[in-house]
Order: structure tokens, then sequence, then C-alpha cells
């Protein structure tokens, strides 16, 4: 009995003895020493000595008045956790690692040595209305909560934003001067920290700035629209080219408000005004605005003019290889007449819209164009018919007969003319010839010297010069001598 005693008080004075002994090995924390807020960081937890077997719990804790579990990893096959963290203000502090049996509660935890964690300030934006219109100055502020030796960059939909005259990058604030729509985007700064020989760079938020664009000034016009025999309409549209919506256009008729209409998603509005023909309706004026400002178009008259006058047609020719016509272009234009209809005709056929060879475009209310192509096919006698809205009154112009042979020759008086100049060229040469053999005989008799005194001896002539003697002339007839010597 004593020998059994002992023998358990052997064992459970061993047993308490390994009890106390921990499995668990003391782990190894590493990681950054800085980091700047919202950069993604990695903390490693090493453990070397752990049992086998059995699962392993590694918290990441923030020390301080109430510690904060900041991650965990828990693991069968070995003693290492990552901790994968986006770094917030609120994490700077000391941090230790935590080592545990999972299962077994019994088996003392262990904790690594403290890591202290430097936090760099946010960077952060200020800025005013993220939408505004045109020609309104944007600034913008970048700063960071703490930190010195800061520097600053602006990107503009990610690309750097280089000064210029209207973009200044001063330190922490970006001016934009008399912005337009093409400063639309997203902005964000980078804000470089320089601590203990590194560098750490902070991003701030991006902001999307939206700049709208001012309506421009509207253009307005109008066409007849014919709702009976008897009552027209006038159809006025108002237009603006640029302009960011909703944009509102108001119609006024000799200053008073005719009707008003605010357009979401174009830059056009119509409307509806009673129209009498051949009577001035008054002046009508687009007015637009999608602000405080306040853009117009020119006065328009409202009236119908009848067309009258002369009706004309002139072409212009297009030309090929050698100089041959192969394209015409035809215009057909009345005097008088605010909105004339034109119609083309060939052969007292009606040529409309577009076929094998021509094509018309009216131009109205200037003037209507026929295009064709030069050959057997466009060969005929043209004309072009003006008529007004109402159809009363309709004015045709003068027959052309056109083909390729007769575009292709030459008129007569052009030949006329050539030849005319080409004869005026030959009669100037020529008089120009004679007078100059005429000046030449003149010029040689004006250079002769004045009758000599001579005196004859045998075959020698002495004669005398009013200037200088000259002697011992052989005569060899009685009109050439050959001077011996002078």
């Amino acid at each position: 009995y004593y020998l059994i005693c002992c023998s358990v008080f052997t064992g459970l004075c061993c047993c308490s003895k390994e009890s106390n002994q921990s499995p668990l090995g003391r782990p190894q924390l590493s990681g950054p020493s800085e980091a700047s807020v919202k950069q993604i960081v990695t903390f490693v937890c090493e453990l070397e000595t752990y049992p086998k077997n059995e699962p392993i719990l590694l918290q990441l804790i923030q020390k301080g008045n109430q510690s904060r579990v900041l991650g965990e990893s828990t693991s069968l096959s070995g003693g290492t956790g990552s901790f994968v963290k986006e770094i917030k203000r609120k994490h700077e502090g000391y941090l230790e690692c935590r080592a545990s049996l999972q299962n077994n509660t019994s088996i003392e935890a262990t904790v690594s040595d403290l890591h202290y964690l430097k936090v760099f300030g946010e960077c952060l934006f200020y800025q005013g209305s993220s939408e505004f219109f045109e020609r309104t100055t944007l600034k913008l502020v970048c700063s960071v909560s703490e930190g010195t030796d800061v520097s600053y960059k602006w990107l503009m939909n990610g690309q750097l934003i280089a000064s210029s005259r209207f973009h200044f990058a001063s330190s922490e604030q970006l001016w934009i001067n008399s912005t337009t729509s093409k400063d639309s985007g997203s902005y964000m700064c980078i804000a470089t920290n320089h601590f203990s020989r590194t560098t750490y760079s902070s991003n701030s938020s991006q902001v999307i700035i939206t700049v709208k664009d001012l309506v421009s000034d509207p253009e307005i016009s109008f066409k007849v629209l014919k709702e009976t025999s008897d009552n027209y309409t006038a159809l006025v549209t108002c237009n603006s080219t640029r302009g960011t919506p909703p944009v509102t256009f108001s119609l006024y008729s000799n200053e008073q408000l005719v009707a008003s209409m605010t357009r979401e998603a174009n830059l056009e509005a119509e409307f509806k005004v009673p129209l009498v023909l051949g009577q001035h309706m008054g002046f009508l004026q687009c007015r637009a605005n999608n602000t405080d400002r306040i853009t117009q178009s020119l006065q328009m008259a409202l009236a119908v003019v009848r067309v009258g006058g002369r009706v004309t047609i002139h072409y212009e020719t297009e030309t090929g290889e050698a100089y041959s016509v192969v394209g015409l272009r035809l215009y057909c234009k009345v005097e008088t007449g605010t909105h004339p209809e034109y119609q083309w005709f060939l052969n007292d056929t009606l040529l409309d819209g577009r076929g094998n060879f021509y094509y018309v475009v009216h131009q109205s209310p200037e003037q209507s164009m026929l295009r064709l192509s030069v050959d057997r096919r466009s060969a005929g006698t043209y004309h072009c018919k003006v008529s007004d809205i109402a159809n009363t009154t309709a004015i045709s112009s003068r027959k052309h007969y056109l083909d390729k042979e007769v575009l292709n020759r030459l008129p007569d008086l052009l030949v006329g003319f050539v030849f005319g100049c080409f004869t005026l060229v030959i009669l100037l040469v020529s008089a120009c010839c004679c007078a100059g053999v005429l000046f030449s005989k003149f010029t040689f008799f004006q250079l002769l010297p004045p009758p000599p005194h001579f005196l004859v001896r045998g075959n020698m002539v002495f004669y005398s010069f009013r200037e200088q003697t000259i002697w011992r002339h052989v005569c060899v007839s009685h009109f050439l001598c050959s001077v011996l010597t002078p």
C-alpha cells in the first residue's frame, strides 16, 4: 500500500511539473514601423515552437487602455500568420502577437515583444460645390492631418496636372481660373511625406467635378405649315449650339412673351404661331437660359413675301481628264420671296430627289442646286420653276440646252478673241521690227562726219575734217576708198 501511494504521488508531481512547462514558444511579430493612412500593410507573426496536430490561434492585438484585436489567424500545419490591414489613424501605437491553442485553454498563451507603429496623417480633400457653370474659379485644397516636409501632386483623371495659364498649383492648393467643360473630371491629390530617410505617400479620395456649359445665343428660324386650304401657321425653331441641359427657351413677339419650354435632353425648342400670308406679323426673338444668365437671338420678322421677279440659272462645271467637262452644278435663284419652292425639269419632265445621273439639293430660301453627271442621259433642255408656299404664283426660268458636245466646245467668242489677240501680237512684232530698221538707218546717217575738204593729186587723195586730218587714202573706185594709214 505504501508503494502504491508513493507511485501515485510521484506521478502527480510529474504531471504538475509538465503542466507548468508550456509547449508554445514565444511568437515573433514583424512589419512596418511607419505607415500612412489608407496604406495597405502586412504584419507577420511567426511561432517556432508549437505542438503538432493542434490548431494554433494567432492574434494581432493593439495595446492600450482597451486592447483591441486587429486580426486573427488559425493554422494546423504551422505557426505562421499574416495580417493584411488598411491603416487608419487609430492604428498608431503598440502592437503585439498573441499565440494560443484554440481547443486547449489549459495551456497558457504566449505573446511577442511590443512593436510600435507610427501612422502619418490622412490626406484630406476640401472643396466647395462639385457642380458649377463655366467661367467660375475652382479652388481645391489638400492637406495632411500630421507631418512635416510634405509635398503635393495633383491629378485629373489619373494624369498629372501641369501648371499653365489657367491651372496653378501652389503647395496644397490647386486653382483653376475661367473653368470650362474640359475641366470636368475626377480630381485627386497625393501628399508625400519624408520621414527618417523614408518616403511615404498618401492618396486623397477622388472628387468628381462637373463644369457645366452656359447656353449659347440661340438661333431663330421658321417654316410655314399649311393647316387647311386657307390657314397657315409658322413653326418657329429656337436652337442653341452649346449648353448643359436643362435649358429653358422662351419665344417673344414684339417684346411680349408668347410661350416658353424647358428641354431636358436637347437644345432645340419649337413653337407654333398663327400666320397670315402677305402680312407682316411683327418681330420674333428667342431667349434661352440655364442659369441666371439669359441669352437671346437676333430679332426676326415674321412675314411671308410671295415670289416675284426673274428666275435665273447659272452653272459651274467639273472637269476630268484632258479638261473635259464631266459634271455640272446648276443653280436656280429668284429675285424676291421668303419661302420659295423650287422644281427642276428636263425636257419638261420633273426631276425630284435623286436619280441615276442627278440629285437635287434645295438650299431654301436662297437657291436650289441640281447636280448632273454629263453623259448621254443628261442631254436635253433644262429649266427651273419657282412657286410660293400657297402655290398661287409660279415663275419659270429660261430654257437651257445642255449636252456633252455643247459643254466641251469652245465658244465662238472665245475663239475669235484668241485669234484676234494672236493677230495683234503679230502686228505689234512687225511694227517693232520696221521701227528698229528705220531707227538704225537714221542713227547711221546722223553719225556720218560732215563733208570733208579734199585735194586730189594723182592717185592720192588728201582731205581734212573739222577735228582731225586723215591722209594717204587710195581711191579704189568712185564710191569706195580704203584707208591706208590714219
